[in-house]
C-alpha cells in the first residue's frame, strides 16, 4: 500500500503559512491557530487590529495575516485602549505574556479592565520570561526553578504566584474573564470557546474580555514537551482552576 498525508484541518484565510520559529513544544502556535480560526470563522479578519508587546507574543504579528501594532513592555492595553477609541469601528486584539502583563503592564491592564474598554486580551501564562532567559515571573509557582529563584520561588520572599483571571473578573468594566489550558484536545476545544466569548463581548459592546491560557515552556523549564504537558496538569491547573470566572452575559 502507498503512503498518503491526510489532511487533519484546513489552515484559516487569518493564518500566514509560514514556518513556525517557536521552540519544540511551545503552545504559542496553539494559541495562534485558535485566535486565527476564529477571525476567519467570525468574519473579523479584515477588520482586526493586533496589538503585541514584548517577549515571545510579539511573534505573532508573523504568523497572523491582520494589521498589527507593536507596543512597549507591557503597554499593551494601554494602545490597545488609544486605537480602540480612535477607531471605535475595528475589532482590537491585544496578545501579551505572563511576565509582559502581570509584571510591567499590570496598572495598564488592570485600569483597562476596569475601565471596561472595547477590547479583547488573550494572555499566556507559562509561568516564566520565555524569551529573556527564564527569569521568575509573577505568576512562578512556589518551589520553581528559574533563572533569578534557582532555590526556587519562596512564597515569604517573592509572593505567591499571582492568578490574574480571578483579579480581572473582580473589575467593574470586565464582560468576561476565564481560564483555559493547551494540554490536551478536550482543553484546547474549551479555550477557543472561552476565546470566542471574550471576542463577542466586545462585538456586543459590553465591555473587556480577557481569556489566560495556560501554556508550557519547555526550553526554560528545562523539560521535554511531554513532560511540560504534564507539568500543566499535575501542577499549574491545581493552582490556577480552569473555569469561567466572569461572564455578563450569563447574568442576563
Amino acid at each position: 500500500m502507498s503512503e498518503q498525508e491526510i489532511l487533519a484541518f484546513d489552515r484559516a484565510d487569518a493564518i500566514v503559512d509560514v514556518p513556525t520559529h517557536y521552540c519544540p513544544g511551545c503552545q504559542h502556535g496553539i494559541a495562534h491557530r485558535l485566535a486565527g480560526e476564529l477571525l476567519s470563522e467570525m468574519g473579523l479578519q479584515e477588520n482586526t487590529l493586533l496589538i503585541t508587546s514584548i517577549g515571545c507574543s510579539v511573534f505573532l504579528y508573523n504568523y497572523l495575516n491582520v494589521d498589527s501594532v507593536e507596543a512597549p513592555h507591557g503597554r499593551a492595553p494601554a494602545v490597545a485602549t488609544g486605537v480602540r477609541r480612535a477607531r471605535g469601528d475595528k475589532f482590537v486584539v491585544s496578545y501579551q505574556g505572563d511576565g509582559d502583563l502581570a509584571s510591567i503592564g499590570m496598572a495598564e491592564i488592570m485600569h483597562c479592565a476596569n475601565r471596561g474598554e472595547k477590547v479583547s486580551i488573550i494572555f499566556v501564562n507559562n509561568t516564566v520570561y520565555g524569551m529573556t532567559g527564564g527569569q521568575m515571573a509573577p505568576t512562578t509557582l512556589e518551589g520553581q526553578k528559574t533563572t533569578t529563584s534557582p532555590a526556587g520561588r519562596n512564597p515569604l520572599k517573592e509572593g505567591q504566584a499571582i492568578r490574574m483571571a480571578e483579579i480581572i473578573a473582580q473589575l467593574g468594566g470586565t464582560a468576561f474573564s476565564a481560564r483555559v489550558a493547551l494540554n490536551n484536545v478536550k482543553n484546547i476545544r474549551k479555550a477557543k470557546k472561552a476565546m470566542q466569548k471574550a471576542f463577542e463581548v466586545q462585538l456586543k459592546g459590553l465591555g473587556f474580555g480577557f481569556v489566560e491560557l495556560l501554556a508550557t515552556c519547555p526550553t526554560n523549564w528545562r523539560m521535554t514537551p511531554i513532560q511540560a504537558n504534564e507539568r500543566v496538569e499535575s501542577e499549574m491547573i491545581p493552582y490556577f482552576p480552569l473555569g469561567v470566572f466572569k461572564d455578563v452575559t450569563a447574568e442576563d
